[in-house]
């Protein structure tokens, strides 16, 4: 299998080298036969080919078996006219990677989050409230004068049956139970479209209960009563920040393994931001990223039957509680000693088959 490989910014490249370093050593492990190849995205793709993300490198993705993306620096890119290309958002809508897969679940050990908490929230991340990509030709967002600003969300039936659909699918292999986050109180139509292609879709899960939270409410229950939740189902905005605040209470954002998937083809992705200020300081907890990596695996593992890529990925995971569980090999934000080398080394360390 060919996994295309790029770094980004920040501390993309570091937790990126951590993590391909603990496929390496699940590859030697379980037989995966992995070959890498690697290409450059954001500012390094800014300053050599004068954009963050060449047609070429978005067109060459869609030949790969999996995709593994570092984090950008979006906020700091300079306009899309000027290179500046939200890499996220190409991939997602560009290669239709429509469900932004995010779990969250406390480890005890830690002694740090809420308790209980073991939830996959599962996001549509190809339309909703994001200028980018929501329009035909043009963007969301437009300022009829200096001092309005107008914003536009585009919610569609098939959009939100396909996110319910995989939703359904993944509860069903869980504690049979979806949520769906909504504000149709107010946004009468688009949420109220969302509501009813959820609904549909429950009709095909009898065994998967469904029920629904406004998104105000649901941030009271994430806190309150965290293990009221298995699959949340939500549209981007309230996905995109409803998975950071899960993942928060789970214990840290650095601990949040996320994909973003389509019906042939899955990229690994760290949910957390590019933090450059420590970047090069071999300071940035990969863990997240490491975490993504093995979600890739799981997902070649159903998709293509691949059970040997199942088993390193769930590996994986068991090597990062591992790790984690004991104080002296965890990383300096969990209270730790280890660089992001040194913990992506004590991973791939314990992974024997």
């Amino acid at each position: 299998m060919r996994f295309l490989v790029l770094p980004g910014d920040g501390i993309g490249p570091e937790i990126v080298a951590a993590a391909v370093g603990v496929l390496r050593r699940a590859d030697r492990a379980y037989g995966l036969d992995l070959a890498f190849d690697h290409e450059d995205v954001g500012f390094a793709s800014l300053e050599k080919h004068g954009t963050t993300l060449r047609e070429s490198v978005l067109g060459q993705a869609r030949g790969y078996d999996g995709i593994i993306l570092g984090t950008q620096s979006h906020a700091d890119y300079p306009a899309p006219e000027k290179g500046g290309r939200n890499i996220s958002a190409a991939f997602r809508c560009d290669l239709d990677l429509y469900a932004n897969v995010r779990p969250a679940r406390s480890r005890p050990f830690l002694g740090r989050g809420a308790h209980g908490m073991d939830l996959v929230i599962m996001r549509e991340a190809t339309e909703g409230f994001y200028p980018d990509r929501n329009m035909h030709q043009g963007w969301g967002e437009m300022m009829p004068s200096p001092d309005m600003a107008i914003s536009v969300r585009k919610i569609t039936a098939h959009c939100s049956e396909r996110i319910a659909r995989r939703a359904f699918e993944l509860a069903r292999k869980r504690r049979k139970r979806v949520t769906a986050i909504h504000k149709a109180n107010s946004f009468h139509m688009t949420d109220g479209l969302f509501l009813r292609e959820v609904r549909k879709v429950a009709a095909d899960f009898p065994d998967v209960v469904l029920d629904d939270l406004l998104v105000d409410a649901s941030t009271a229950y994430l806190v309150r009563d965290p293990a009221r939740f298995d699959v949340i189902v939500a549209t981007n905005f309230y996905g995109d920040i409803l998975s950071d605040l899960a993942s928060e209470l789970s214990g840290s954002l650095g601990l949040a393994g996320s994909v973003m998937a389509g019906d042939t083809l899955c990229c690994a992705q760290a949910q957390h931001g590019s933090a450059p200020d420590i970047q090069g300081l071999d300071k940035a907890n990969p863990t997240s990223m490491i975490l993504s990596v093995a979600m890739l695996l799981n997902w070649l593992g159903e998709h293509r039957g691949l059970g040997t890529c199942a088993r390193a990925g769930t590996a994986i995971e068991q090597a990062v509680d591992a790790v984690l569980a004991d104080p002296a090999t965890r990383t300096a934000d969990l209270g730790g000693t280890l660089g992001c080398r040194a913990f992506g080394e004590a991973v791939a360390a314990r992974l024997e088959p």
